[in-house]
């Protein structure tokens, strides 16, 4: 197997050491390159095509935030793990709907970021409960029928509504609606926010696929 390569993308040099260190340790992982700035580490993901960013958010004059929103639009298939100091749900939100599949805070251990690594490496979603446990005060609790539901756990897919009726064999229009009314009951601004619900609450899998 060829090892999974990994972007940092750090602008503190003691942390992108001891990430080197972290990294090091495991033989299936190897440094891409490095980054100490956004806009460095936006060129040097044009350039490496990396399978991996670990990504601080809080970078001079181009954010963490602008990174992920530049790689994405770029490369929409870019694999991208938030690892910040901050745990904010705000913060949190932003960085899931700005496109990055994996968030972590700094004060984990090394083996958590392998696994991390490893998880994403394999298409899917790494973000510990803990993580979206912070999202919990501004995501209530509501009942959802079993349509909605369907409906919830395809949009946590990434599904359009006509890709949604092709699953679950219904007329686009009752998607809109469905989609509408879970919105509604949740309290959701978007499609993000609905997905953050249905991980927090456990109506999809912690580590779903990544369509």
């Amino acid at each position: 197997m060829n090892p999974i390569r990994v972007l940092i993308v750090e602008d503190n040099f003691l942390a992108r050491i001891a990430l080197q260190s972290v990294l090091a340790t495991h033989a299936s992982i190897t440094i891409a390159g490095e980054a100490s700035d956004g806009a460095q580490g936006v060129e040097l993901y044009r350039q490496l095509r990396p399978d991996i960013v670990l990504l601080d958010l809080r970078l001079p004059q181009f954010s963490g935030f602008d990174v992920l929103r530049c790689i994405r639009a770029e490369f929409p298939a870019a694999r991208c793990i938030v690892l910040s100091s901050h745990h904010g749900s705000e913060d949190v939100y932003r960085a899931i709907h700005d496109g990055a599949i994996g968030y972590l805070t700094k004060d984990v251990s090394g083996d958590e970021i392998i696994n991390a690594i490893l998880t994403v490496s394999r298409n899917l979603r790494y973000i510990p409960k803990k993580i979206l446990n912070c999202l919990a005060e501004r995501i209530p609790a509501v009942s959802l029928t079993p349509r909605e539901t369907e409906v919830l756990i395809c949009i946590t897919h990434g599904y359009s509504n006509r890709e949604i009726a092709e699953e679950l064999n219904i007329a686009e229009k009752t998607v809109r609606i469905h989609v509408s009314s879970i919105l509604d009951k949740l309290g959701a601004r978007d499609r993000t926010q609905a997905t953050i619900y249905a991980l927090q609450r456990g109506i999809v899998d912690l580590h779903l696929d990544i369509q």
